[in-house]
């Protein structure tokens, strides 16, 4: 019996638009397979009819449909649909979706595969399911391993409450990519039109007062305690949250290599840079707030610190090996929890807090001290030093609430210390594998188009990225961002592995330093010039500043810019 709601003349095709709709996604990021025409045509439909429908995004590569819903993701939180090609494109996105999982992204991706090979009643798949585009066990079992949750949607009439299953999956700690297989016979079945049912928010959790009791006293009897923490600014609110309860408690902030994403301003004197080393032996209290690997090498124990650990899912089932040497959990909300605890700091023990807070002064000034006097080496430097390209960039972008999005290697520890980004959703790091980045920044920029988007990427990471498939989104959906290349024409990271593993091997003998060598690469930036782009190539120091000008003006008058530097190392 059909209801009162019910559509005639649809197909699953259009039980998918549906649901992602309900679903609240604002975005479909397709890279094309033959399985997507009911999706298409479900599109037109409703584009013809003025019916509601998620945007559409028809992307070259699937590295760039999954990048860029992963930057879109990291600034609103909020799950979207991805569509690749059958087991052939889930794999070739499956390093960006491993990268969403890492970084803590909710989106739903889906693909395709037959389930009767033309032998079935109805329309026919056509032979390239048969032939080559099936893999056994299904895509779903392809996906497994690097998603969150992973299924098969096996019948037209369940398929739209499975979009919504995935995306409330997905949206839920530890956020990160759902995955399901939709077989185009199901895209090609009758549907009876029935309504999906919006997805609403997650509720909130909720460290007990008890529990939060507890901890408050702990910190009020710690002398030297410490904050460490890797994506506490992921969660909504939890920047401010941070700042707040680490200003509450006079306690520093370290945000470690380890970190994906701004947590904490680097200008605030409560930042205590990016080693916890220091902490190691001295702290006598750790709070490991989002914090998912510490320590490394993982059984580098604290020499007398108690740790505690706030975190919703602080054993993250994702992780193959995770040590956090736990003595008391809050598994509530990150921000929540961080909010309890500020207001319990009462009752403080203003001797031990002016003595943490002298020597966090010192250490701070000291740092200070270090990042000017190395700014000032980079400028009488030979040649343009990293140094300068970091601290330039952080001198044109003071107060344009600017995001940075980073793909560099050797140069991360640089970008983060002379950028001091400051701000919440100002800083993310590309997750799980090299050759994302330039999608990740534009998808940040289809979510945040009134702030300036800058990618800064080495010049072995540039040419992992889908870089054609990328300048192509970027023009053709009108997403200027500034690519800024540290370009020192090697693979350095696996150069300077190869010198600590064998210093006196037959490489160091015969100078032979085989896979680093980038030498042979064109100019980098000259691949943006077919797309109309604005270009440079830096050569001097002098240049770099006129450089980066010209550059950040095309991006603001609405045009992507790649300014490729030629750094000493």
């Amino acid at each position: 019996m059909t209801d009162s709601t019910q559509t005639p003349g649809v197909d699953g095709g259009d039980a998918v638009v549906s649901a992602f709709d309900a679903a609240g996604a604002d975005y479909l990021f397709c890279s094309s397979g033959s399985e997507w025409a009911p999706v298409w045509e479900s599109l037109a439909r409703r584009h013809r009819d003025g019916e509601p429908a998620p945007g559409y995004l028809d992307l070259t590569h699937e590295t760039v449909a999954v990048g860029m819903a992963t930057g879109y993701g990291l600034v609103t939180r909020r799950p979207q649909g991805v569509l690749l090609h059958a087991a052939p494109g889930l794999l070739q996105g499956s390093m960006a979706i491993h990268g969403a999982l890492l970084a803590g992204v909710p989106m739903v991706v889906a693909s395709s595969e037959s389930s009767t090979y033309g032998d079935g009643p109805g329309q026919d798949p056509g032979g390239q399911w048969y032939r080559n585009l099936s893999i056994v066990g299904g895509p779903h079992g392809v996906a497994r391993p690097f998603t969150k949750w992973s299924n098969e949607a096996a019948d037209v009439h369940t398929l739209p409450t499975m979009i919504t299953r995935s995306a409330e999956l997905a949206r839920r700690a530890p956020a990160g990519p759902a995955y399901l297989n939709i077989p185009l016979e199901i895209l090609l079945e009758d549907w009876d039109g029935r309504e999906a049912k919006p997805v609403v928010a997650p509720g909130s959790t909720h460290s007990s007062p008890d529990e939060a009791d507890s901890v408050a006293r702990m910190i009020r009897e710690a002398e030297n305690p410490v904050i460490v923490t890797e994506t506490a600014g992921r969660e909504a609110g939890g920047f401010e949250a941070l700042v707040a309860f680490a200003e509450a408690w006079d306690i520093p902030v370290v945000e470690p290599d380890s970190a994906v994403c701004g947590n904490f301003p680097r200008t605030h004197p409560l930042h205590g840079g990016g080693d916890i080393g220091p902490w190691m032996d001295e702290a006598d209290l750790i709070l490991l707030v989002n914090c998912r690997v510490p320590f490394y090498p993982p059984s580098r124990r604290p020499a007398k610190a108690k740790v505690v650990v706030i975190d919703e899912v602080p054993q993250r089932p994702h992780l193959v090996y995770q040590v956090l040497f736990a003595d008391r959990y809050l598994e509530g909300g990150v921000a929540h929890t961080l909010r309890q605890l500020a207001r319990r700091a009462t009752d403080l023990d203003g001797a031990a807090v002016a003595r943490r807070r002298a020597a966090q002064e010192e250490r701070y000034a000291a740092e200070q001290s270090a990042i000017t006097e190395a700014e000032s080496r980079a400028e009488q430097a030979e040649g343009t030093d990293p140094v300068l390209v970091a601290a330039t960039l952080r001198r044109l972008l003071d107060g344009s609430d600017a995001i940075v999005v980073d793909e560099t290697i050797t140069h991360s520890r640089t970008v983060k210390r002379h950028l001091k980004t400051s701000g919440p959703d100002s800083y993310f790091y590309v997750q799980g594998g090299l050759g994302q980045g330039i999608a990740v920044a534009l998808g940040a920029k289809l979510a945040a188009r009134d702030r300036p988007v800058v990618f800064t990427v080495g010049d072995g990471a540039f040419t992992y990225n889908p870089v054609i498939p990328s300048y192509d989104a970027a023009r053709a959906y009108g997403l200027p961002v500034l690519i800024v290349v540290f370009n020192n024409r090697v693979y350095r990271s696996m150069n300077l592995n190869h010198r600590r593993f064998y210093p006196e091997g037959a490489a160091a003998e015969t100078g032979e330093w085989l896979g680093t060598d980038l030498h042979r690469l064109p100019r980098l930036a000259a691949f943006a010039e077919p797309f109309g782009m604005h270009t440079e190539t830096v050569d001097t120091p002098d240049a770099l500043t006129p450089a980066l000008e010209r550059a950040l003006k095309a991006v603001a008058d609405g045009t992507t810019a790649v300014v490729d530097v030629l750094v000493t190392r």
